[in-house]
């Protein structure tokens, strides 16, 4: 891309606006300023353009400079209160020490638009400069009311750190990592910890990219409050009306509220049937020692589990694992008096399962030593000890719906 053909032509520099949608609402709630190039006949991403070490920044400021003011000249004309993200990263957002870009921002802010409504979405990725002065530079945008977006976290956990020393207010979550074999895998998990951040630090999940109907009910089910990408609208030079597509998802949240329910309905159910079938086992074996009681299960749990064992409520075990493999179910001494307590809701679940005198089936995780997902159904035999059954993948599979 030709840096000078652009500057020499700047009237054909574009803002481009990709909607963003609202899961509570269901409507459009922000938009996405893009930088577009008018060449004869055809509109271009400017993408290349600003990703380009070669073009100096003073170029890149002047042509995102030019977005900006085009994108918030429409913005102004149009009486609607809806978030403008704009797209920074660091080197961009330093130039001129952030004074020019916010200077542009507060002229905008005279005429009456509310600075509450810009989003900067920032990248930090490869910036090689003074990392606390641009931190500083955030905050100092903040107490002008500017919203601070992560943008683009896939699957790399390495960003954790940032979003905790940032603490913003919107993290976007890149849903390209779901068509990928290799990172799809662990997708599920490191979004899992990123959720939990974010409800700790009070951030906002916002998908981006989706391009497919699973995506979406993917990021619906995974916390997020906004969603963005070219299934729900493409990026155009004009705005669109708020409720363009509250009547489709309203359909569609309707149909992934019908799945999980049912979904819901399956665990509830396999956990009933586990309590009527481990309670019958344990009641009959309640004077035979657990040596008797594995006997028992195994004879009943054969096709279900793969590992059981027993631990105190402190988290110690107090048997050995008894551990199907290829040659069948055998003993695993070094196991015994091993503590667990360390575990995620180890506890919490001890505590339940005491007060509520009944079995519990856990959500899905995956297990250390086999690396396979499953579930472990966790069961009161008395008032001190705990019976632990791990279900197997297959068992999982072969009833989908607890998968």
């Amino acid at each position: 891309m030709d840096a000078l053909e652009i500057l020499s032509d700047l009237e054909n520099v574009l803002p481009y606006f990709q909607p963003i949608f609202s899961a509570d609402e269901q409507q459009v709630i922000a938009y996405e300023v893009l930088g577009r190039y008018q060449m004869q006949g055809n509109v271009i991403s400017l993408g290349p353009f600003f990703h380009d070490d070669q073009i100096p920044d003073e170029y890149k400021f002047e042509v995102d400079i030019l977005l900006v003011k085009k994108a918030l000249e429409k913005v102004m004309a149009l009486d609607e209160d809806f978030l403008i993200f704009l797209n920074r990263n660091a080197e961009l957002l330093m130039y001129g020490h952030g004074e020019p870009f916010l200077q542009e921002l507060l002229g905008f802010e005279k005429r009456g638009l509310s600075l509450n409504r810009i989003v900067l979405e920032i990248s930090d990725r490869n910036y090689q400069g003074d990392i606390d002065q641009f931190d500083h530079l955030l905050q100092y945008y903040r107490t002008y009311g500017i919203k601070i977006a992560i943008a683009s976290i896939g699957s790399e956990s390495h960003h954790f750190e940032r979003i905790g020393q940032l603490g913003p207010d919107i993290i976007k979550i890149n849903l390209q990592a779901l068509k990928s074999t290799a990172t799809g895998m662990y997708f599920n998990d490191v979004l899992f910890s990123l959720s939990l951040l974010a409800r700790k630090i009070g951030a906002t999940l916002l998908f981006e990219n989706i391009e497919m109907s699973y995506q979406l009910q993917f990021a619906w089910k995974n916390g997020g409050h906004y969603y963005q990408g070219f299934y729900l609208h493409a990026p155009e030079k004009d705005f669109i009306s708020r409720e363009y597509l509250k009547h489709r998802l309203k359909e569609k949240f309707h149909d992934f509220i019908s799945y999980e329910k049912r979904k819901l309905e399956a665990i509830y159910t396999t956990a009933a049937y586990f309590q009527a079938k481990v309670q019958e086992v344990v009641i009959k074996n309640k004077k035979s020692g657990y040596e008797s009681l594995f006997q028992a299960l195994i004879k009943e749990m054969d096709q279900i589990a793969f590992r059981m064992y027993i631990c105190d409520e402190d988290g110690f075990q107090k048997s050995a694992n008894i551990f199907k493999g290829r040659d069948g179910w055998s003993l695993q001494q070094i196991y015994l008096n091993k503590n667990w307590s360390w575990r995620p809701y180890f506890l919490e679940n001890i505590i339940k399962m005491r007060h509520e005198q009944k079995g519990r089936l856990s959500d899905l995780y995956c297990d250390i030593e086999t690396g396979e997902t499953i579930r472990t159904f966790s069961f009161p035999v008395n008032e001190t000890d705990y019976l632990f059954i791990d279900i197997s993948y297959q068992y999982l599979f072969e009833h989908d719906r607890l998968l």
